[in-house]
């Protein structure tokens, strides 16, 4: 099982729960990004994140090819 696969399971079961408490899959999505971000803390700096974070919003377009790819 890879990673994202792994992560996915979660935050589909989260949603669920979620739902059930009438939180809304937007309110889970700034929470499970706040925790990327206080992980992230963990070992990178600001500057780093703020990179990861504006490479993510760069290819928010489906459509168009990806500006930028990590290995």
């Amino acid at each position: 099982m890879s990673a994202h696969q792994l992560v996915s399971i979660h935050v589909e079961a989260a949603l669920k729960e979620a739902a059930t408490h009438g939180i809304s899959n937007d309110v889970v999505a700034r929470c499970l990004l706040s925790e990327a971000i206080r992980l992230f803390k963990n070992k990178r700096s600001n500057d780093d994140i703020a990179a990861e974070l504006t490479a993510a919003a760069d290819n928010l377009d489906d459509d168009t090819p990806l500006v930028f790819m990590r290995p």
